[in-house]
């Protein structure tokens, strides 16, 4: 043995050191293990054996009531709308174009033998004139589910500043991903309060779970709806009413242009089944058993590695989609001729 390897193996420093490393390591993993663990009992809870011990919230008991669905036309709201009239509610459509508001109230009217009731609505709109107008529509009518589903995105990842009619997109996707359901909440929970029972269903999505680099404000905005959802149903828990936030990954609607569904990217319809057994059970839930599978290990992934790590990878990837856009669209990435990129 040669005197240095003879100094490193019985150097009690080095010896204590490489046990607090190897000890170190065995705790990370540990806890990178609990928090899978943890994960795996959780779904398993929310997915099947809360279901089966029926904590879920039973939409039949609403039979004859009213339910409000903002975005309703198209999408995820149709799919609400569709499946809470197949459940015996009643259905109060907003959207903005009126006449697709009417065919699908018609569909619903048709198939499901309920009442309905459309108002078109411009929630990317500052004009306070359209609350006073749903207010007016819903006044006499009880309602006992509202789900706040009308939202709108950047049409592709872009920096901050280069974000087309940015100042006019940045302010109507505050009004509809915020406003919108902030107004919502306000004019139908009063009365819900009061006669102490309740759902009410905001759509987010899973980007609202960390800062998304070239999606900036519309991640922003979906998480507020987290936030605000998470804790309204805190306040309101005691008076029977369930808040619940939706967090969606890709479904295949005109919103995500995805036309073709896949197990991971599914139908509205397929999407919406699985999301109201969730009801009651999670008061922030990704909807969708393969959703669920990714947020979670997004959830732990984020806990391991450092923040900027995050970002960083996030933006390597929304910038992959965004140079796709540009390509596609034959422009020329100003940020290539910038002192800045």
């Amino acid at each position: 043995m040669g005197v240095s390897e003879h100094c490193v193996s019985h150097n009690p420093d080095m010896l204590f050191m490489s046990r607090f490393i190897a000890d170190l390591g065995l705790v990370f993993l540990a806890l990178i293990g609990a928090r899978l663990l943890q994960s795996v009992c959780r779904g398993v809870y929310h997915c099947f054996l809360g279901q089966l011990l029926g904590f879920n919230v039973n939409f039949k008991k609403y039979k004859g009531k009213w339910a409000v669905i903002t975005g309703a036309s198209d999408g995820i709201g149709r799919a609400y709308a569709e499946q809470l009239a197949d459940k015996g509610l009643n259905i109060v459509l907003i959207s903005r174009t009126l006449s697709k508001l009417e065919q699908v109230a018609a569909g619903i009217q048709q198939k499901f033998k309920v009442e309905t009731k459309v108002l078109s609505v411009d929630f990317s709109s500052s004009d306070r004139g359209y609350y006073d107008a749903i207010k007016k529509l819903l006044a006499d009518i009880e309602i006992s589910v509202l789900v706040n589903n009308v939202g709108m995105s950047f049409p592709y990842p872009e920096y901050y500043t280069l974000v087309p009619d940015g100042d006019v997109l940045m302010d109507q996707l505050i009004q509809a991903n915020c406003t919108a359901a902030t107004r919502m909440m306000r004019i139908i929970l009063p009365a819900m309060a009061e006669r102490k029972t309740g759902v009410i269903i905001n759509i987010s999505s899973l980007s609202s779970m960390y800062p998304l680099p070239l999606l900036s404000v519309y991640a922003g905005t979906k998480a507020y709806l987290d936030f605000v959802s998470q804790a309204v149903n805190t306040e309101y828990k005691r008076f029977g009413i369930v808040v619940q936030c939706v967090k969606p990954a890709f479904v295949s609607t005109k919103m995500s242009k995805i036309r073709h569904a896949s197990i991971n990217v599914p139908t509205p319809d397929a999407y919406v089944k699985q999301a109201l057994t969730t009801v009651g059970l999670e008061a922030s839930t990704y909807g969708y058993v393969p959703h669920k599978i990714r947020g979670y290990f997004q959830e732990v992934a984020f806990n391991i590695l450092p923040v900027y790590c995050m970002l960083a990878l996030s933006l390597r990837m929304m910038a992959r989609l965004r140079s796709l856009r540009y390509e596609k669209d034959q422009k020329e990435d100003p940020f290539k001729r910038s002192k800045f990129h």
